[in-house]
């Protein structure tokens, strides 16, 4: 039976980034199985910019206009994606009414807190563990997030795995770009958020042969532009233009520390480019032991080794993940509750106001 489903996230358009490309990928295959989705994002509320990265823009939730969006919707399962305003009011509006929902970690936001404001972890860990502690199912991509959570004290936790549009990520010419990307071969290439937490120097600072090139936005960009002269620096891409600038690498070099799961990972991998990371929680899970690049505390000896992977091995490893799979997961992991409860809350609160 098709359910109507209400995710609350803070995250979204115009914002790219993994994030935002699963749970719009989620949207979108619910609906195609005849769910009827309603997302709650930014763009519904005035927002004020993130200090430290203005490209996100935070909203200013009013707990009692989110209670009455419920109470409109009347939804049969509640799923609060972040940890964020929205997310803060999504949970008190559930507890308001005492009806069940979940929640996802779908960032180390401890991690990133820390490395721009020096706030310690167990303070930053302290406060999601609260989050969280009243969801019916935490949703975790990888067992090693799982693993780090329960280390931190969190309970509850189910998976939830990741896909990837293999029609849109695919192998294509690697001559595709060369008028517009001249530098020599091979092409090492960065993909995602550039910003501190995303250890971009790690890369960038990497004695390699050929050229090196960095597809995306964020608040480091014009810094390591002009720290970085012969790197390539595209901006963000999305769709076509996306998978296009995954595909012409030569080898996807991923130095992110912190990622819980990298699904920039699967889509490199769709499009036939082997993936050089280091060995740790996202790029550990993701790959493991597969043949389709290297995991290497020694970022640079991986980045060489990943060149000798062929593409078709790459291809057939991502056709394994499916979203579909990845859905079946979620709905799985979700809590319906029956509506027609809001319906005497929402009186009674109409009454007492």
């Amino acid at each position: 039976m098709a359910d109507r489903i209400m995710i609350v996230t803070d995250a979204w358009y115009p914002q790219v980034n993994g994030v935002v490309r699963t749970l719009d990928t989620l949207r979108a295959t619910l609906e195609r199985r005849g769910h009827r989705v309603h997302m709650v994002t930014p763009d519904q509320f005035d927002t004020v910019p993130c200090p430290t990265y203005p490209q996100i823009r935070l909203a200013l939730a009013q707990r009692a206009r989110l209670s009455r969006m419920i109470d409109d919707l009347r939804p049969r399962v509640l799923h609060i994606a972040t940890e964020g305003p929205l997310g803060w009011a999504a949970r008190a509006a559930c507890l308001d009414r005492d009806i069940p929902f979940t929640t996802a970690f779908h960032t180390r936001f401890p991690e990133y807190v820390h490395a721009r404001f020096w706030v310690p972890l167990d303070w930053s860990y302290a406060l999601l563990r609260h989050f969280h502690s009243r969801s019916r199912a935490i949703m975790v991509a990888t067992p090693s997030i799982e693993d780090e959570l329960t280390r931190w004290g969190f309970a509850n936790i189910r998976r939830w795995g990741r896909g990837v549009d293999t029609a849109l990520f695919r192998p294509r010419d690697k001559s595709a770009l060369d008028t517009t990307i001249t530098g020599p071969r091979p092409w090492f290439v960065y993909v995602g958020r550039v910003a501190i937490e995303k250890n971009i120097e790690g890369f960038l600072d990497l004695d390699l042969p050929g050229t090196k090139i960095v597809v995306g936005a964020g608040p480091q960009l014009e810094e390591l532009r002009s720290r970085y002269p012969d790197v390539v620096f595209t901006g963000e891409k999305r769709g076509e233009e996306l998978a296009q600038h995954y595909a012409v690498g030569d080898a996807f070099v991923f130095p992110s520390l912190t990622d819980t799961f990298g699904l920039v990972l699967l889509e490199a991998l769709s499009c036939g480019v082997p993936v050089a990371a280091f060995p740790v929680a996202g790029p550990r899970d993701v790959i493991g032991a597969a043949p389709v690049g290297r995991l290497d505390h020694d970022l640079r000896a991986a980045a060489l080794a990943a060149l000798d992977t062929p593409a078709e091995t790459c291809r057939a490893f991502a056709l394994r993940h499916s979203w579909d799979t990845s859905v079946d997961q979620f709905l799985a992991n979700v809590s319906p509750f029956d509506p027609d409860i809001l319906l005497g809350r929402a009186d009674h609160a109409a009454v007492a106001s």
